[in-house]
């Protein structure tokens, strides 16, 4: 792995784990084994590389999404692959545990990249719902259900990080999933 790749992986865990003040640019350095100056040689400086982490993190989370919610299979299946997927629940989602930071919310520049997941996602599942209801699978509104799924998969990880506990993601997920087999 480059150096630059080094410094944008360490700095998505940092965000992860300490949020945008908590993620200084030495302890940057320090866990990607890189220099002040490769830092900057790659990077105008901590904004820049955060947009460079957050945009990562952003595709990785599409790519994994996308793949559950286009196999073929049942519109509801598709769901509950993606809802039950192995995740770290403990640790937050690595885009919606960045919402909650005032200093990326705060930026237009660091925020875009959540936004534009969290569209994309509410989208994707709006479509896949669609589907479902084209089948004669569900009868709900899909923009609003998925629009829903993005709160309860959201707040399921805030409950289970205050509980200490995966036990409130489980639930929020299975209660979910119970309102969407109750529509098929």
């Amino acid at each position: 792995m480059d150096t630059a790749e080094r410094l944008i992986t360490s700095t998505q865990e940092l965000l992860r784990e300490r949020g945008y003040v908590g993620t200084s640019p030495k302890a940057i350095q320090q866990r990607a084994g890189a220099g002040q100056g490769s830092m900057y040689h790659h990077f105008t400086g901590k904004p820049d590389l955060a947009r460079a982490a957050l945009t990562r993190s952003a595709a990785e989370l599409r790519a994994l999404a996308d793949q559950l919610l286009s196999a073929d299979d049942t519109a509801v299946n598709r769901i509950e692959a993606y809802l039950r997927r192995e995740r770290d629940v403990l640790a937050g989602c690595p885009i919606g545990r960045l919402a909650q930071d005032p200093d990326i919310i705060a930026s237009p520049t660091l925020r875009a990249p959540l936004d534009e997941t969290f569209a994309w996602l509410r989208g994707k599942l709006a479509d896949v719902l669609t589907e479902g209801r084209e089948r004669g699978e569900l009868d709900l509104d899909p923009v609003t259900t998925a629009a829903t799924i993005v709160a309860v998969l959201q707040g399921g990880y805030v409950l289970a990080r205050a509980a200490d506990s995966a036990e409130p993601f489980d639930q929020a997920v299975t209660g979910v999933l119970a309102l969407l087999k109750g529509t098929a």
